[in-house]
């Protein structure tokens, strides 16, 4: 469970997407992802309040439906489901771009095909093969990490051998904040998405063992790394690499070849490919977990909820490839308008998703302190003050949107998608269709 949650943080948008916070943002990057890792801590740990106390499949999505409303529920389980059907199209571009690196002739959508089905045969194989992949993904991407920050430390420390201690980019380009406060606001937004995929912890608890120790355990170790991670790391490159220098386009295979390390981009560009991997895999996983739960509601089609022998939803996971895939076609079809419309709205998505998470903690901690005060193994701190400051903060990144140029677009495309929903939901009642029949969590007295 702690490798899946570690794993579901350290994706692709660290290791190459960062590059856009520090190029507008400069060496403070590192407050942008401090700034917004700190919502994705306090996030994490309503998760853990909620799925220690009541390990259900769907987790937040059965949260939101029983505390917020049939139609928080229904919002909730689709805008997660949408997320991560786009991730599964980025990340199999992304996959077969950097395969690529090794076969330059090789047509990219034949590699994002082929990379989408090996996935999807690992998540079909067993909810173990899946656990399996993702250990070992995560396994690498972690331990890459901590190599990076062990070498970047004594490098900038001045212990690497021949090297004083290397401190200097912080400011000598312009200040620490060349651009000024503004564009660390504005990475704090673009950051985000990046963090998104811890949550994914809560969803495999309900298939685990003992779900509330596990939940509990992994969603603490997400608390103390990612900032380490992350923050850490991000601090280092600055430190490093020049943020207005060329390099900065790849920025940890051009901190580790300032360093002198043989093979780095080689050898980065591996570590890249398996954390675009752990994506597909998760992202698989996680949609048809999600697709799975929204059936025993009537919020998703009854043919979705089938499972095999091996307790695999595999409709639920074809389905995610299919969507997933299609998404990779238009990226060719209609790069500018379909496509651009589903890469512009997925982020903002997730925002939505955050706070509905926040809300459904509010009401379920109140009940869970009046009616079963013993399963409260793991509390949110402060509460509700910090809740509120987390809502606070992600209603505040909505806000900014409105105001960043650059942000506009996925604001409003995210608007778009959450509007197109309701709609769905206004005529699914309207005509009847899907009449809930209970939920994985009791609803609120």
């Amino acid at each position: 469970m702690t490798m899946i949650a570690l794993g579901g943080v350290i994706g692709a948008g660290l290791f190459v997407g960062s590059r856009v916070v520090i190029q507008s943002a400069g060496p403070a990057a590192a407050v942008s992802f401090l700034i917004t890792g700190g919502l994705v801590i306090l996030v994490m740990r309503m998760l853990g309040e909620m799925a220690a106390a009541l390990p259900a499949t769907g987790s937040f999505y059965e949260y939101a439906r029983s505390t917020l409303g049939d139609f928080a529920g229904f919002l909730t389980g689709w805008m997660y489901w949408y997320f991560w059907v786009i991730v599964v199209a980025i990340e199999a571009i992304a996959g077969a771009d950097l395969i690529r690196f090794w076969l330059p002739g090789a047509p990219q959508w034949a590699l994002s095909a082929l990379l989408l089905g090996a996935m999807t045969l690992s998540n079909l194989v067993s909810v173990r093969a899946y656990g399996e992949f993702e250990f070992w993904f995560a396994s690498i991407k972690v331990g890459a990490i901590i190599l990076f920050l062990v070498v970047g430390t004594c490098f900038v420390t001045g212990v690497w051998p021949g090297w004083t201690p290397h401190i200097a980019n912080l400011t000598a380009h312009g200040g620490f904040m060349p651009n000024g406060l503004l564009p660390v606001l504005t990475g704090a937004v673009a950051a985000t998405g990046f963090y998104f995929g811890a949550e994914i912890v809560t969803i495999a608890a309900a298939e685990a063992k003992e779900p509330a120790v596990a939940v509990a355990r992994a969603t603490n170790s997400v608390i103390s790394r990612v900032l380490l991670f992350y923050v850490g790391s991000i601090l280092l490159v600055v430190c490093i690499v020049p943020w207005n220098a060329k390099g900065i386009a790849t920025p940890y295979v051009s901190a580790l070849s300032i360093i002198g390390l043989p093979g780095a981009a080689r050898a980065m560009n591996a570590v890249i490919l398996t954390a675009v991997l752990s994506a597909l895999n998760s992202g698989l996983y996680a949609s048809s977990r999600m697709l799975f739960a929204q059936t025993r509601n009537g919020d998703a089609p009854a043919v979705l909820a089938k499972i095999n022998t091996r307790g695999v939803p595999v409709p639920a996971i074809l389905a995610g490839t299919v969507v997933g895939f299609g998404a990779v076609v238009m990226s060719y079809v209609s790069p500018g308008v379909v496509f651009a419309f589903l890469i512009n709205s997925y982020g903002t998505v997730a925002i939505f998703v955050y706070l509905l998470i926040a809300f459904s903690e509010l009401r379920l901690r109140r009940r869970l302190e009046r009616e079963a005060l013993e399963k409260l193994v793991v509390r949110m701190w402060v509460f509700p003050w910090l809740t509120y400051v987390a809502i606070a903060g992600m209603l505040g990144i909505l806000a900014a949107m409105a105001f960043i140029p650059d942000q506009r677009g996925p604001l409003a495309m995210g608007v778009a998608g959450l509007a197109a929903l309701a709609t769905i939901y206004a005529v699914r009642r309207r005509l009847g269709w899907g009449v809930a029949e209970g939920s994985g969590v009791a609803p609120e007295s």
